[in-house]
């Protein structure tokens, strides 16, 4: 009986895991073995104008990247694009929720077209943000000078000062129902008993919510500030769209810049390393942030 007893327990310890290995093994076929292979790419120099001249170069692509001219200023537009696409996502997208979060007429209707740029193809929507910003009959520089605030069409996307603005607003734009919608739903999950009681109290609307709703929420800011900037910090497609990185790299990010090294100069040994670098800088990242957030406390209130 002992012996059935132990037996039974080893199984019901290890069914979970059991369970799960078939999702664990496509997670590892599917990402693992693309990862493992660019790690392997990276150490080599493989180049497909010269598939004759494909050999191990050890950390040299590695070692390039920091004689890479052109890395530092790639690296200033990441920033500059995750600092400023996410934190106007962010700020935009708490005034969205907290708005559909009060009752008035038609609120479905109202919820269901914004949050609309979330079913739509970012790559469509680089379309037709290029289109907006077009110089010669976009429809941002004819608002522009009906209003007579400049008087002649203005190159958005085609100067080296000016390429990242139309980009930035797209992205900005498709970004905005994330937020609203993840902390919308964190909003309607508190207790409306607690805001009334805080109301009974004399709480102004100020003091519910920096004192109530902000810490209730908190979690789920630092998780959705943690997720959207890796994803944004990955986000190439409404850059390849709408300025393909130029010109002269001025509106180029790491992850678009890796994407030109492989597919239009195809050397991809110093793409893979670009990328690699990335993986390493994202991971800095995160440990970072949950240390610096104390993500692990943001629940005890």
């Amino acid at each position: 009986m002992k012996g059935n007893t132990k037996k039974r327990k080893w199984d019901r310890r290890w069914e979970p895991y059991l369970l799960l290995s078939p999702a664990l093994l496509i997670v590892l076929v599917v990402m693992g073995y693309p990862l493992l292979y660019s790690v392997r790419l990276s150490f080599l120099n493989y180049n497909l104008m010269r598939p004759k001249d494909i050999y191990f170069t050890g950390f040299s692509n590695y070692a390039r990247i920091f004689q890479d001219p052109e890395i530092p200023k790639v690296m200033w537009n990441s920033v500059k694009w995750v600092v400023i696409v996410v934190s106007a996502q962010f700020l935009l997208g708490l005034v969205l929720a907290l708005l559909l979060n009060s009752k008035f007429r038609f609120k479905g209707v109202y919820q269901s077209v914004v949050f609309l740029p979330w079913a739509v193809s970012s790559y469509l929507i680089g379309l037709v943000f290029k289109f907006i910003f077009n110089e010669r009959n976009g429809l941002f520089n004819f608002i522009l000078e009906s209003l007579g605030l400049i008087n002649g069409p203005i190159s958005w996307l085609g100067d080296t000062g000016r390429s990242m603005i139309g980009p930035m607003v797209g992205m900005i734009w498709y970004g905005i129902p994330f937020f609203g919608i993840m902390i919308l739903a964190a909003l309607q999950s508190i207790s409306t008993d607690v805001i009334e009681s805080a109301r009974i109290d004399g709480a102004s609307s100020t003091g519910i919510f920096f004192r109530i709703m902000l810490p209730y929420i908190k979690p789920t800011i630092l998780t959705t500030l943690l997720l959207r900037v890796i994803w944004v910090f990955n986000s190439s497609d409404m850059l390849y769209v709408m300025t393909d990185g130029g010109p002269a790299y001025s509106s180029s990010t790491l992850p678009l810049y890796v994407f030109n090294q492989a597919f239009a100069s195809l050397d991809f040994g110093y793409g893979s390393a670009v990328g690699i670098f990335i993986m390493l800088l994202l991971t800095v990242y995160a440990l970072i942030y949950l240390k610096v957030t104390k993500y692990h406390e943001a629940g005890d209130f």
